[in-house]
């Protein structure tokens, strides 16, 4: 019997954001230079992003001012500290609402869970949501705990490599991956070429999976991983006094679209070509990342149809994103036996990568 995931379950905040009006209320920004007004307008109107998740209502134009942005409109930029307090008072109640979801969608009873794997980049916090997700649901309170924190936007593959292991070595293992990232916690106006990406693309959102050893789902048939160190300096997460900062820098889609073919080749069976495989889950980073992936692998563009549709409709909310992929893909209906890989990219650069077959019974 092999890994298999059950279900997939997705939560967003109730707050959403239209792009074209989240543009206009970075690019009137008061001390926004010369570039900046450049850059802003250019960067969300070539995102293919149509709108997007946050759990900050005051990011939100037509609602009142908060922490982040004043009645006026001036965004104001909170410190570390401060972001960090929003994540522990919000980020529970979106790994609670996308982990009921995943249990729901596979029939399993929360009892039967006998691991919980969490994962996000975007706060930090003890005692953890990992905590809400056994109390709110109803898990063992004995339930083996685990969070991956802080690895960026290919997370959730070393999460469902644990949950692989926790299967294999016990048929009777149900495990629960939950991840959640309030990316949009890490926002402020600027200049930097880089932040204005983030800017743009960044949303809030969880993604959870149940992972049984067999049963009718997705199968994990294998895993990859390959990192690029020319990509390291390109990609970067680190702590700031004013939040997380992000380095995405416009070197990453050419990395991504020379390196994916080599770092995925290892999926692919013999005399198969990446065209052969129906579906890829290319994590949406931003649009030209999946353009470089869909063009370097000579992909047709229904195989990339969840991941451009997930883009326009929620942004990238970092290890959550893939999930969200491949529930879109298994919505628009996966043939019985039809093969899928996943993939995405973070710090390092490291890309992770997983083969996947759809199994109805």
């Amino acid at each position: 019997m092999t890994a298999t995931i059950r279900a997939v379950g997705t939560a967003v905040p109730n707050t959403t954001l239209d792009q074209a009006a989240v543009r206009d209320l970075f690019a009137g920004q008061p001390d926004l230079g010369r570039l900046g007004r450049r850059l802003v307008p250019a960067a969300f109107e070539g995102s293919d992003v149509a709108h997007r998740h946050t759990v900050l209502e005051e990011l939100d134009s037509a609602r009142p001012g908060g922490t982040f942005r004043q009645d006026d409109g001036a965004l104001v930029s909170p410190s570390t500290g401060t972001r960090n307090d929003r994540y522990r008072d919000l980020a529970p109640a979106l790994f609670v609402a996308a982990a009921r979801d995943a249990v729901e969608r596979a029939g399993i009873e929360p009892a039967r869970v006998t691991h919980l794997v969490t994962v996000s980049c975007t706060g930090f916090t003890q005692p953890g949501p990992d905590i809400d997700v056994v109390a709110q649901l109803g898990l063992p309170a004995g339930v083996f705990r685990h969070h991956i924190g802080f690895m960026g936007c290919c997370a959730a593959f070393p999460a469902l490599r644990i949950a692989a292991a926790f299967t294999e070595a016990d048929p009777d293992a149900v495990v629960l991956v939950v991840c959640a990232e309030l990316c949009t916690l890490h926002v402020r106006a600027s200049d930097d070429p880089d932040q204005i990406v983030a800017n743009s693309v960044f949303g809030d959102g969880a993604a959870a999976v149940v992972v049984t050893q067999g049963g009718p789902g997705l199968r994990i048939e294998r895993f990859a991983t390959a990192t690029v160190p020319e990509g390291a300096s390109e990609m970067a997460w680190n702590i700031g006094d004013e939040g997380f900062e992000m380095i995405l820098s416009t070197a990453v889609p050419k990395l991504v679209g020379v390196h994916v073919p080599a770092a995925v080749q290892g999926l692919l069976g013999e005399g198969e070509t990446p065209s052969d495989v129906p579906v890829w889950a290319v994590h949406p980073g931003g649009r030209a990342i999946v353009d470089r992936a869909q063009e370097s692998l000579g992909l047709p563009d229904a195989a990339v149809a969840s991941s451009r549709s997930v883009l326009r409709d929620h942004g990238n909310m970092s290890s959550a994103t893939v999930l969200f992929v491949l529930r879109d893909a298994l919505e628009q209906g996966v043939p019985d036996g039809s093969s899928l890989v996943a993939v995405a990219f973070g710090p390092g650069l490291t890309v992770e990568s997983a083969r996947l077959t759809a199994v109805t019974a």
